[in-house]
């Protein structure tokens, strides 16, 4: 995990799915961890997706609170 990774948690979207256009740090834990179950895509969002599971599933999405504020 990288810093720019973080950065992009909060500057990028959804780019498919029920969820599209929504912040990857705002998806709901729920659909993380269905990606989590079911496969996460093989791609450079998919390696986010993960990133973002771990981090809520973990219950540090505070951490990225100060990202968003820039």
């Amino acid at each position: 995990m990288q810093q720019e990774d973080l950065q992009r948690l909060v500057s990028t979207t959804m780019p498919f799915g029920k969820h599209q256009g929504t912040l990857l740090c705002d998806l709901p834990g729920n659909y993380l961890n269905w990606f989590a179950r079911e496969g996460f895509p093989k791609s450079e969002i998919g390696r986010l997706l993960q990133l973002m599971q771990e981090i809520d599933h973990n219950g540090l999405s505070y951490l990225l609170d100060p990202l968003r504020k820039r």
